[in-house]
């Protein structure tokens, strides 16, 4: 009997041991799949704008801008992947240098991108990937003539990639990311040099109009640089976001050149769920 008491004392106690080493790893493998959480983002920048559209002016207009951002960064196949959805409206008014004509100009900018997630240590990540990106918009000159309206319109693969550092700033945690994104190649609208709109859509004379873009001809960059800073100690996933916002898009298509170089400051806040 006393063997047999030995024996199930043991028994149980190598039980015990393996549920203690299930719970264990089932506690590692939520907290892997719960380290990086859903993240949202809203975002309102303004700052410095300047334009050039060759096909609208020769010169260079320059001004205010505004925009709005909304970003989700969501983590997908055991965390080890991340999706970043990015919405973007941007409104801007740019004069000449005579301060004597305007530009008005409207864009929406949509990008998906997905990123490999890499972790050399606890409070830093790298991320590598690539997205998608659209926009759509406008830009109308106040001078008037024929053409007075540009319609700005392209589709783009775009690799892109991004880095965050997690650390107490004033005893509260707080996360400094950086996110870069370029066009590599896509399609682009432009109207030919000297065609106007009417020839185009009122006729429908096709002169090369989509045209293929690489990076050589839409030399394009944008960035991101953020901190987020909670709140309150009560509430540490809702964190106040200041940054920078860079946004330069370039293009020389159909003999006409544009760019448009955005300097912007952000305001915001970020939530994780």
């Amino acid at each position: 009997m006393k063997y047999s008491k030995k024996i199930a004392l043991s028994i149980v106690a190598a039980c015990l041991a393996m549920v203690s080493q299930a719970q264990v790893a089932g506690d590692s493998i939520v907290g892997h799949l719960c380290g990086n959480p859903t993240v949202r983002s809203k975002m309102f920048a303004i700052g410095s704008a300047k334009v050039l559209d060759t096909y609208l002016s020769a010169e260079q207009y320059s001004g205010l801008e505004l925009r709005f951002v909304s970003q989700l960064r969501k983590p997908i196949r055991y965390d080890s992947w991340q999706k970043i959805v990015t919405h973007q409206g941007s409104f801007c008014s740019v004069k000449n240098r005579a301060d004597n004509h305007n530009e008005l100009g409207g864009m929406y900018q949509f990008q998906y991108a997905l990123h490999y997630v890499l972790r050399p240590s606890e409070p830093l990540q790298f991320e590598v990937g690539g997205a998608v990106g659209a926009h759509l918009g406008f830009l109308y000159n106040t001078l008037g003539g024929n053409n007075p309206v540009q319609v700005q319109a392209a589709l783009q693969l775009r690799p892109s990639a991004a880095a965050s550092y997690d650390f107490p700033l004033f005893k509260r945690q707080s996360v400094l990311r950086y996110e870069v994104s370029a066009p590599l190649v896509g399609l682009m609208f432009s109207p030919n040099y000297g065609q106007s709109y009417y020839e185009i859509f009122g006729r429908g004379n096709y002169d090369r109009n989509i045209v293929p873009t690489t990076l050589a001809s839409t030399p394009s960059l944008s960035h991101l640089l953020s901190l987020d800073f909670p709140i309150s100690k009560k509430n540490p996933h809702t964190k106040l976001r200041v940054g920078y916002l860079g946004d330069y898009r370039q293009a020389k298509v159909n003999n006409l050149k544009f760019h448009h170089y955005s300097h912007l400051l952000v305001l915001g806040w970020t939530k994780g769920l």
